[in-house]
């Protein structure tokens, strides 16, 4: 199978499943506390076979938002998987938990670094570029700092080794092999299209482009780091998009070398039930793009 013909397939890790968004359909396989694979399947909606795919930059954007929201939901459908009835989540509790959750990541990873380091600035005259340089480490020690801790919690450990079953089963289609837990395992955890590698980045161009803004007073500097968000984005995933499309060029795969690494910290050797779990949801994403279905959810 020649890789490069083949549509971008990619994923996200759920609580005891994985979710696959494909060209026009996603599916997620989720176990249930029986130990059944539960499979979900759905059409994507029309903004990804829009022509704002085709537009640099702007596709970026939209996507990554629309992208955010199916992710929520997909994750919020395994937890509810994994719960009774009277203990799902659903409707504005979950909308109020996103946008705080969204709130505090904001804060935590781009207010309270430019905050700390021009704090410093008042004491160390730095010059403009060698502030967002600091500022740009800070901010990496928090990031690597933070998905370490919670990486040391066992539930989400095990989520991270859904991520290394999700890398590893697309790493496995894309090289053409049959999609069976023996060959999937011997398959990298690492691939280039992972949101780990997305972070490290738009931290990487955040300090280009903080430090093209020059010296500014604390309030304008927290205010740009936040307002700045979309565009580094946009930027980041048109870096990472052309990247993964360029893997044949030994400078790229030079380049990508540290993004690969971080991805160590959030991915864990899966077992093979969840190889399982991740070759049912390609297989489900697969088939549904292929005989056009509509949304279904089943058991097996």
């Amino acid at each position: 199978m020649n890789s490069e013909r083949l549509p971008s397939y990619g994923g996200q890790a759920l609580i005891e499943g994985i979710m696959m968004r494909g060209s026009f359909s996603v599916a997620a396989a989720m176990r249930n506390p029986e130990g059944e694979i539960v499979i979900h399947t759905e059409k994507l909606g029309k903004l990804y076979q829009s022509r704002i795919k085709k537009i640099p930059f702007l596709r970026g954007l939209i996507i990554l938002w629309d992208s955010l929201g199916l992710g929520v939901r997909f994750l919020t459908l395994s937890a509810n998987t994994q719960t009774s009835k009277d203990e799902k989540i659903d409707g504005p509790l979950l909308y109020l938990t996103v946008a705080v959750s969204l709130a505090i990541a904001i804060l935590l990873f781009f207010v309270a670094p430019a905050a700390a380091v021009h704090l410093l600035d008042t004491i160390i005259p730095w010059n403009p570029w060698v502030s967002n340089l600091l500022e740009g480490i800070v901010r990496l020690m928090i990031i690597i700092g933070y998905i370490w801790a919670i990486g040391k919690v066992p539930d989400i450990s095990r989520v991270f080794a859904y991520h290394g079953a999700e890398h590893k089963t697309i790493n496995a289609f894309e090289a053409g092999v049959e999609l069976t837990p023996e060959n999937v395992a011997r398959y990298p955890l690492e691939h280039p299209r992972c949101g780990t590698s997305f972070l490290l980045t738009l931290i990487a161009l955040s300090i280009i482009l903080f430090s093209l803004l020059g010296p500014l007073p604390i309030a304008g500097r927290l205010i740009s780091r936040v307002l700045l968000l979309p565009v580094l984005a946009s930027l980041a995933y048109e870096y990472i998009r052309w990247s993964a499309n360029h893997m044949q060029n030994r400078l790229v795969r030079l380049l990508i070398r540290p993004n690969l690494a971080l991805q160590r910290l959030t991915t864990r050797e899966p077992d093979e039930k969840m190889i399982e779990i991740g070759i049912a949801s390609l297989k489900a994403v697969l088939e549904h793009e292929t005989l056009g279905k509509q949304s279904s959810s089943l058991v097996i």
